[in-house]
């Protein structure tokens, strides 16, 4: 049975509190899954502990089938409209938030190794952009690459806002991280995958790029874009656009790379 609360001072709910601030320090290995279609892909993910959720009294019913299948000692709150706005800090407009513990990233090789002969990975170097990377994420899960890798710079995939952009996608598909964008090439050509980096600048036209049996598709920040020397050492790769016009949409872009080494190519 929900739990209901009807203090926002509560201190069983005391992870919900202040939402906004929270994601900017962080939450000691949890994070926060906000929206009824994020919270049911988190409950089928088996790589991530719920440790309880936060409910506005009219998302109980439309949850109902969800909540099923919930561990029993899984607590569920649940409050009004206003004291949820109270305890997150903004008006919450969707009535749905979820605690959910972070599972341990392991070590690129390690993560490589796990992964099928035949296999798509995405990097990312130095997107900073919560949206950028959700909506990457969210291609990825679309298009079924098996994996994320990101440097140092990028944001986290398990942002709140990172997560209800990519839909979910961001509990989906496997990441971890790479001490660099340099130990991720590293990492990648040791494992044998072809690496593309997208570049306004590439020396292929992807429209012409054969699929091979491990890829990886390399992504950087819109503007400064992939280094210059990580460039030197990969495939680089360019999409033609209207009037020599360089300005799509990193997530675009993603999309479209996906789209076409998952295609079966020229």
């Amino acid at each position: 049975m929900p739990i209901i609360i009807s203090d926002p001072e509560d201190q069983r709910i005391e992870p919900y509190r202040a939402v906004r601030e929270r994601d900017l320090v962080g939450r000691q290995h949890r994070f926060i899954a906000e929206g009824e279609v994020v919270l049911r892909v988190l409950l089928k993910q088996p790589r991530f502990e719920v440790e309880s959720l936060l409910l506005a009294e009219n998302r109980i019913g439309s949850l109902s089938d969800a909540l099923e299948n919930l561990p029993p000692d899984v607590p569920v709150y649940t409050a009004s409209r206003q004291v949820m706005d109270a305890i997150v800090g903004f008006p919450i407009h969707r009535g749905i938030l979820a605690v959910a513990r972070r599972a341990p990233l392991p070590p690129v090789e390690g993560f490589l190794a796990m992964l099928p002969q035949e296999a798509l990975i995405v990097g990312l170097v130095g997107l900073a952009n919560h949206d950028n990377v959700g909506g990457i994420f969210r291609n990825a899960a679309a298009f079924g690459a098996q994996g994320v890798l990101l440097d140092p710079e990028s944001c986290d995939p398990l942002y709140r806002k990172a997560i209800r952009v990519s839909v979910g996608g961001a509990l989906v598909v496997p990441f971890t991280r790479a001490a660099s964008a340099d130990a991720m090439v590293q990492a990648l050509q040791a494992a044998s995958f072809d690496i593309l980096a997208l570049s306004p600048s590439g020396r292929e036209v992807l429209s012409q790029v054969r699929p091979t049996r491990r890829m990886a598709l390399l992504l950087g920040a819109e503007g400064p874009g992939l280094p210059a020397e990580l460039l030197t050492r990969t495939r680089t790769v360019s999409i033609p656009m209207s009037s020599g016009f360089d300005s799509l949409n990193v997530a675009t872009t993603s999309g479209i790379a996906l789209h076409h080494l998952t295609s079966g190519g020229p």
